[in-house]
This record gives C-alpha cells, sequence and structure tokens, in this order.
C-alpha cells in the first residue's frame, strides 16, 4: 500500500505520522509539492517537486506519479486541490487509486463560506450570520440585528487569509472597493473549538471524533489548545456530518456561545491541528489504511485522551543544495 500525499507544504507530521503506519514493509509515503524548500517532502520515502496545481499538465504528472509509485489512495492538504481531486476521482480509480476525501460538490461548498452559510442556515444550524450584499448588512446593523464588529473576508479562501476585523462602516465600504468577492460574517465571541473527524469510507459511518477547545491561533492555524469531550457536542457532529454526507477526514472549527454550539467552518481534510487528536489517541492514518485495504472500522469515537495540551513550537529542516 503506497499513499501520495499532495501539496505537503509544512505537514510534517501528517507525512511522519502516515511512515509509522506503513511501517514494516506495509507501504510507502509519496509527497508531493510545487516547491523544492517544502520541509514535509524529506520526511517522505520519496518525493517529487511538481507544477503548480492550476498550471496545464498538472493532472497528467499526478497520474504519471500514481503510475510509478503503484498508489493505493490519494490525499491533499491544501483547500483548493480537494475539489479538483474529487472532479477526477473516476480517473483516478481508473488507475487503481482511491481518492481520499469527500465529493466534489461537498469540497465546493465547504471553500464557498457563503454557500456553506446558507446550507447550514437552511438545516437548522446554530452559524454565524453573514453577507455578501453589503447594502443588506448595513440595513440590518442600523436596525440592530447585527453588530459591530464584524469580519470581512473571502467568500472563497482558506487559511485565514486576507481576513479584517471591522468595527465601522466606512472600512466595510473601503473593503468592499477595493476587493471582489468579499463576504461579511458575524463576530462569533466565545470559546473556539476544534473538531478532527473520520467518516469511513466503506461503511459512510462516523467513526472518530475528536475535539480541542483553543487557546491560541496563529496564521489561521491552532497553536494552543486543549483536548476535552462533551457528548453533546459529539452528537452535533453526528447529525452535521451525516446530514451533509462528508467522507473521509474533516476538520471543523465550531464556537460554544452561552452553552451552544455553533458551526463556523468545514474542511475537507486534515487541518493543522490534527497532530493534537493523533498524540492523544485519535489515529486516523490507520483508520484510512484500513479502508484503503478494503476493511471498515468500528466506531472509536470519543477514545482518546482528554485534558492533554497541545503547545506548537518552530522547528528547523536543513539540506545541502545538493540535498534538494
Amino acid at each position: 500500500m503506497n499513499i501520495l500525499i499532495l501539496s505537503c507544504g509544512t505537514r510534517n507530521k501528517i507525512v511522519q505520522y502516515f511512515r509509522r503506519t506503513l511501517a514494516g514493509g506495509r507501504g510507502n509515503v509519496i509527497a508531493t509539492d510545487c516547491s523544492a524548500i517544502a520541509p514535509a517532502l524529506y520526511e517522505a520515502d520519496r518525493h517529487y517537486i511538481v507544477p503548480r496545481m492550476t498550471d496545464a499538465g498538472y493532472l497528467d504528472v499526478i497520474y504519471d506519479i500514481c503510475k510509478k509509485e503503484q498508489i493505493t489512495g490519494v490525499l491533499s492538504l491544501i483547500d483548493p486541490e480537494l475539489s479538483l481531486l474529487a472532479e477526477h476521482e473516476e480517473a483516478f480509480r481508473q488507475l487503481g487509486v482511491t481518492v481520499i476525501g469527500s465529493a466534489y460538490a461537498l469540497c465546493e461548498m465547504t471553500l464557498d463560506k457563503f454557500q456553506m452559510y446558507h446550507w447550514l442556515k437552511e438545516h437548522g444550524y446554530l452559524c454565524a450570520r453573514s453577507y455578501m450584499d453589503k447594502a443588506e448588512f448595513f440595513r440590518d446593523a442600523e436596525a440592530g440585528e447585527i453588530t459591530y464588529p464584524v469580519f470581512v473576508k473571502p467568500a472563497r479562501g482558506s487559511a485565514s487569509i486576507a481576513i479584517s476585523k471591522v468595527s465601522d462602516r466606512e472600512t466595510v465600504d473601503l473593503l468592499f472597493a477595493h476587493d471582489e468577492g468579499l463576504m461579511i460574517q458575524e463576530f462569533l465571541d466565545g470559546q473556539e473549538i476544534g473538531a478532527d473527524v473520520y467518516i469511513d469510507m466503506i461503511s459512510g459511518e462516523i467513526v472518530s471524533i475528536f475535539t480541542k477547545k483553543k487557546i491560541k491561533m496563529r496564521a489561521g492555524e491552532t497553536d494552543k489548545a486543549v483536548s476535552f469531550k462533551d457528548e453533546k457536542l459529539f452528537a452535533l457532529i453526528q447529525r452535521f456530518v451525516k446530514e451533509a454526507g462528508f467522507r473521509g477526514q474533516i476538520d471543523i472549527d465550531i464556537f460554544e456561545i452561552g452553552g451552544e454550539y455553533y458551526i463556523s467552518e468545514v474542511n475537507p481534510r486534515f487541518g493543522g491541528g490534527y497532530p493534537h487528536a493523533y498524540e492523544c489517541g485519535a489515529d486516523h492514518m490507520k483508520l484510512i489504511c484500513n479502508n484503503l485495504e478494503g476493511k471498515a472500522n468500528a466506531p472509536v469515537i470519543g477514545e482518546y485522551r482528554s485534558d492533554v495540551y497541545m503547545m506548537k513550537y518552530n522547528e528547523i529542516m536543513i539540506r545541502t543544495e545538493d540535498e534538494i
């Protein structure tokens, strides 16, 4: 069994965990990135420098790697590439490769935050009020239905890029005058929570949920957090995930406000804080590999250590020019 990890970037731990799972001759981990100085490349058994995913011929390069390396399963660690993989799932299947992820429509919905907001609202989930029409927002603000501060962000975006916390009408006008595709989102003032969830790719059942309270964020990712368990939250996640129809690994951002849980965003991939889950006992690499071997997983929801703190810190990788 060989796993192909696309756009690995700085996700060294993800590569390490898959290698650990496939140790002892079980298989290899192959990593790709468009940059030769993406450090996670050098954690893999073998790696390839590939074109940008937007370049013509990119998928042909990936297909060739799949053939050469006899890949069993492929996944990406960046949001824009998830839709690309899902859209070409049949082409990968023809090569004997399983795309580890959700369907195309779900990948597109989660990438479009305004579309995700409408889905959540229509299905009765608590979520942050959102607007694409600034005039509508100004009317609601004047009526007292929403108050400043608010977030102004790209409706289609990731990694917390180009997000502004705004406290007045003038700044909203200024931002909308300089960028297209912006949305205004209610500021949720509460405890931010992250959930790492695995939905079995054979049975379709949710088999693992790990939750953490975020203590500090940095560059859109969890920097410090503590694991915890709450059956009410587990039940909400199970209902939401089943109703939406996700598959494989997903990462959910949630807010707890006054004892109620608000769903914020979903990333149908490994989130930056997943190592916390793994180190507490939520081994989703094992679950993925079981699925790739044709084995359905038994549920292990909540079977992890709680009250465990994660604290990220900087590390470096050194390579000489002839090693890159």
